[in-house]
């Protein structure tokens, strides 16, 4: 098997929706690291798993410097976002989701 894994870097808002008080309910924004893992039994034609550049035009392109509520149908959790991005790429089985120092989320497909 191999692996790769591509670290992103991006600048965003978003408001979470929630069904008690939080100050995330109001429009603000992080410096987000997200990490995308990808894997493959066989390489590609190029001899790749996939192209980290096809990796950044899939997430980054699509959600830096935005609105996160804007660009993605769904309440913009950090866990949700973990699940989006591992959906966004086929190589993709997992996808951590960093929105400040100290919160982190992750998804991983069952595949």
């Amino acid at each position: 098997m191999y692996y790769i894994q591509k670290k992103i870097e991006i600048s965003a808002s978003h408001r979470l929706t929630v069904d008690y008080e939080s100050k995330c309910s109001q429009l603000h924004g992080h410096n987000w690291v997200i990490t995308i893992y990808c894997k493959a039994a066989e390489l590609n034609q190029n001899g790749m798993v996939v192209d980290f550049t096809q990796v950044k035009r899939l997430i980054k392109d699509r959600l830096d410097h935005q609105n996160l509520n804007d660009v993605l149908p769904f309440n913009p959790t950090a866990e949700n976002i973990a699940r989006w991005c591992t959906e966004q790429v086929p190589e993709c089985y997992k996808c951590v989701v960093q929105e400040s120092e100290g919160n982190v989320a992750w998804y991983e497909s069952e595949e």
